[in-house]
Formats: structure tokens, C-alpha cells, sequence
């Protein structure tokens, strides 16, 4: 179980997976906020509460990545973790150098995610 002050965002552009994730991490105890797009999310703006980011790569409009910037450049340290099925080494390193705890390819096991958010939510550090 977590805090109460613990919640989890999930921004992807897939309504499939926004349900999923949010039914996997509640079902463990997590809060969880969901945003179809980057764009909806920086609009949103409450990231101080934000134990944990999970980030689609590619959205319509902004890319996870522009996301990523966006936090980053205002002085944002939430751990974020991206999620997509279309990765490749270079961006999972791209991912990594701009500070993210993991990259994790779709489909993905939920034991792997749930390990990788938990990781981040307590210490925010890559799961070994």
C-alpha cells in the first residue's frame, strides 16, 4: 500500500492502455491521474504531488520527450519512467541522459512495471 500522497500519471495517447495501467496501479494502491496527451498534461501543471510519471514516447502533438523537456527545463524532478512500443536503444539512451529512472517497451509484463514504479516511487533509481 501506498501514502496518501503517492499518485502515479499515466499520459499516453492510447485509451486502451491509459485504462489498463490505471486499473493495474490501483489495484496495488496507487492514485492514479490519466492524460490522453503531453499537451493535456503541462496544461495540468500539479506535478509537485507526482510520485511517479509514466510516459508514452510518441503522442500526436507532444512527444514524451518534449514532455520530459518541458518538466526538466522548469526544475521538475519527477521521476519518469517511458513506456512505448516503439523504442530502440538510441532513444531509450536519449530517455535515460535527459533523466528518466527506466524505459520500458510495450507490451510490457506488469510485474516489470510495477517493479519499475515502485523503484521509483521509493527512491527514484532505475530498477538493477
Amino acid at each position: 500500500m501506498t501514502d496518501l500522497k503517492t499518485t502515479v500519471v499515466v499520459v499516453d495517447d492510447d485509451l486502451s492502455v491509459r485504462r489498463g495501467l490505471e486499473r493495474l496501479l490501483r489495484s496495488t494502491g496507487y492514485e492514479v491521474e490519466t492524460f490522453e496527451s503531453g499537451r493535456s498534461f503541462i496544461e495540468h501543471g500539479d506535478y509537485g504531488r507526482i510520485a511517479c510519471l509514466l510516459l508514452d514516447v510518441r503522442m500526436p502533438g507532444q512527444s514524451g520527450f518534449d514532455v520530459q523537456r518541458v518538466l526538466v527545463g522548469a526544475g521538475h524532478k519527477v521521476p519518469t519512467i517511458f513506456i512505448t512500443g516503439h523504442g530502440d536503444v538510441a532513444m531509450a539512451v536519449q530517455a535515460m541522459k535527459a533523466g528518466a529512472v527506466d524505459f520500458i517497451a510495450k507490451p510490457f509484463d506488469e510485474e516489470t512495471l510495477l517493479a519499475a514504479v515502485h523503484q521509483a516511487v521509493s527512491t527514484g533509481t532505475k530498477v538493477p
